[in-house]
């Protein structure tokens, strides 16, 4: 029986529908949303798509203030906690971090995400409810990877303590409302190996006028590659240790573990050099032949 949170309406049906492929049984699926457009949405799309309104519970209010009373229960033995977390949040989000923020449960462990950047504050509300045996999923600007300050050091802890599971990133334009490239960002509470598996998919995506999609065919090699952790395909994934992340100051920009750079081709000076002469006799015959025509017209010659 599997439990669902999401801080986004617009992820809620997709979810479902994975499970449902996967042959899960959904218990129930949780959400949270601010925009009561998004919210009413979000509730559409549940009931057209023949979720029962006893299988999903969507809450309209603000997560990061966490003024959902369900999801402020103080006793452990009845705190909510779900086996799948997804979320898509507004990107780099300003918000206003409080002392009372400081203390709370969900983020005194790791520190406030600053002011101007909610995307941490976003992560650590999911990750707080995550069941030790539950995966989290959550769409975030590539910026979370590499900035420093108070989203560094929340980046730090979170890998110190062997959270985050897998860096994917995405192509750009994926997304009506920004036209920057997104990662996704994969934690576990539980998580065994000491490394961290990085999914280059930027560049696979089928290029549409307006947005860029991900086909069917990229998809699958995303989840084939995230379910197997290979050690490394070229150019598209690899598996980091822990050690070496924490020598790049656990930057977990892409690029810094995943080379999309493509080799030269090598050039054989020989094949060229005999190309060159071989250009250098048509020439020459062609100004002799064009010559031959000046003459007879009696125009001056070409040098």
């Amino acid at each position: 029986m599997l439990d669902f949170a999401c801080g986004s309406g617009s992820l809620l049906l997709n979810v479902r529908k994975k499970v449902s492929r996967a042959g899960g049984t959904i218990g129930k699926i949780f959400g949270q949303e601010k925009n009561i457009t998004t919210y009413n949405l979000a509730r559409m799309n549940m009931l057209l798509h023949g979720v029962k309104d006893t299988e999903f519970d969507i809450f309209h209010g603000d997560t990061l203030v966490n003024e959902w009373d369900m999801m402020r229960e103080q006793n452990p033995a009845r705190k909510p906690s779900f086996d799948a977390v997804v979320a898509n949040p507004p990107f780099s989000y300003r918000w206003t971090p409080t002392d009372a923020l400081a203390d709370d449960v969900r983020f005194k462990s790791h520190g406030l995400a600053p002011k101007s950047v909610a995307d941490f504050a976003f992560l650590l509300h999911g990750f707080h409810f995550l069941k030790d045996e539950g995966v989290m999923a959550i769409i975030l600007p590539h910026g979370v990877l590499f900035r420093g300050g108070a989203e560094e050091r929340i980046r730090t802890k979170l890998l110190k303590d062997g959270h985050i599971d897998t860096v994917i990133g995405l192509p750009v334009n994926l997304f009506y409302s920004t036209g920057i490239p997104v990662c996704i960002l994969v934690l576990k509470k539980c998580k065994k190996p000491g490394d961290v598996l990085f999914i280059n998919a930027a560049e696979h995506f089928v290029k549409g006028k307006r947005q860029n999609q991900l086909a069917p065919e990229h998809i699958a090699k995303i989840i084939e590659t995230y379910q197997h952790r290979p050690e490394k395909i070229e150019r598209y994934a690899r598996r980091v240790e822990m050690a070496e992340i924490e020598k790049n100051d656990f930057n977990l920009n892409i690029s810094r573990y995943i080379s999309t750079a493509q080799a030269e081709d090598e050039i054989d000076l020989l094949e060229m050099n005999q190309e060159m002469r071989t250009l250098e006799q048509k020439i020459s015959d062609a100004k002799d032949k064009h010559n031959a025509f000046l003459k007879e017209l009696g125009l001056p010659l070409l040098p």
